[in-house]
């Protein structure tokens, strides 16, 4: 499939092209030219107008409903969505039903997968059905082709499983991926403790819940001598906590989530349950330490935090609504409103998730494969029902207008115009 992009802008920082505008020709799937090119035969030719190149975004932390609640998400349509919103790579975590956390069901999600522009690739279960009871078949899920390991939303709350797992692991050098929170702490508290938790008369969740939590952890990596990876932080307490963990030597990353970078615990007055996630929108305060954060290097990577739900589940009482927000195609908008420079989103969306899971990192060089993202910063577009390719659509930014779309994705010797 050969395919000419021109008037481009190179963003990518291990590129010596990097901020020059080119052209890029792909032929059999891998970049052919760089440069000033000019349209042959029998290709396709898309002119992006300006816009940015980059090597494909990777999101860390994507749920589908496959297998068992395909009517939230299916793998169709949640690389459909993936496509519109930039990611040629999703690492999707083991939240279904069956739970993945055996061989076969890691086989299933690759083979489901398979032939498709966006690499699918399935994180398995830390333990058995996420109960953190006994440990699933991490190194037999590892070698059928499981990237790292996660209990999802379900942070682990007993230390000596949390130490086995990370000994365990340490074995054939697989990553651990946990969620932060102290469930004694944090109780049936759905919203963070502020005064606007006392103000909406609801039981806050205090960032300590999390921030015991990634104490506790990086307690547990420096005595296993060992890596682990804390999903999701959010508060400027978990930021303080792994800037020092990392200047100490402990093999501890993290990320964020895109929504966690804009929104905040203000937007709770009206009780809107979209705006429900977990863990909950905190202060401005907090998404000031998380923005310094990841300018910093102390948080590794973006997240969309992807997380379809039924109507049925969203459109009721905000105390027995899901947590979640379907969030693949709204990342880059979110990170252009939070003021994150052309550098960072490419470092933090496309770059470091893959080296957090030892996977090659495209590069836009002449001879390599093609993987890239083209966007533009500046582009304005409706996000409402038309352009939602999510079978879900619990998002609080349906029906609004955003800046920043991708236009083109490519991958697998396949190519997407959005």
């Amino acid at each position: 499939m050969n395919l000419l992009v021109q008037h481009v802008i190179i963003a990518d920082p291990q590129s010596k092209f990097n901020k020059q505008q080119c052209d890029v020709r792909i032929e059999g799937g891998k970049i052919k030219s760089i440069g000033k090119l000019s349209p042959e035969k029998n290709e396709t030719v898309f002119d992006a107008e300006g816009a940015f190149l980059s090597p494909g975004f990777f999101d860390l932390n994507c749920v589908a409903g496959d297998p068992g609640f395909e009517t939230k998400e299916d793998i169709e349509t949640l690389t459909a969505a993936a496509k519109a919103g930039g990611f040629t790579g999703l690492a999707l975590l083991p939240q279904a039903s069956p739970v993945v956390q055996s061989k076969s069901q890691v086989e299933y999600i690759i083979n489901k997968a398979k032939n498709n522009l966006v690499d699918v690739l399935p994180v398995g279960s830390i333990s058995q059905n996420r109960e953190a009871k006994e440990l699933a078949e991490l190194f037999d899920m590892q070698r059928a082709g499981a990237i790292a390991f996660s209990d999802g939303d379900r942070a682990i709350q007993d230390d000596g499983f949390m130490s086995r797992a990370l000994q365990y692991a340490k074995g054939f050098d697989a990553l651990l991926m946990v969620y932060p929170e102290n469930k004694s702490i944090a109780g049936k508290a759905q919203i963070t403790e502020s005064k606007n938790s006392v103000l909406l008369g609801m039981k806050g969740l205090p960032p300590l819940a999390e921030e015991m939590h990634i104490a506790r952890d990086i307690f547990l990596a420096t005595y296993n001598e060992t890596k682990i990876h804390i999903s999701n932080i959010s508060t400027a307490g978990s930021v303080a906590l792994i800037r020092k963990a990392k200047k100490d030597g402990v093999q501890i990353s993290c990320d964020v989530t895109a929504h966690h970078l804009v929104f905040t615990e203000e937007l709770l007055v009206d009780f809107d349950s979209n705006y429900k996630v977990k863990p909950p929108l905190r202060s401005k305060a907090d998404i000031k330490a998380l923005i310094a954060g990841l300018k910093d290097g102390t948080i590794d990577a973006i997240t969309s935090q992807h997380r379809p739900e039924e109507i049925e589940f969203k459109n009721v009482e905000f105390e027995i609504a899901h947590y979640g927000i379907i969030a693949l195609q709204t990342v880059l908008p979110l990170l252009i409103k939070a003021g994150l420079d052309l550098n960072l989103i490419v470092e933090k969306l496309s770059i470091n998730p893959r080296k957090l899971l030892n996977l090659n990192s495209p590069i836009i060089e002449e001879g390599i494969e093609a993987n890239f993202t083209v966007f533009a910063t500046d582009k304005k577009w409706l996000y409402n029902s038309n352009t939602n390719y999510s079978k879900s659509a619990n998002s609080p930014l349906l029906g609004t207008e955003l800046t920043g779309k991708v236009t083109l994705v490519y991958n697998n010797n396949q190519y997407q115009e959005n």
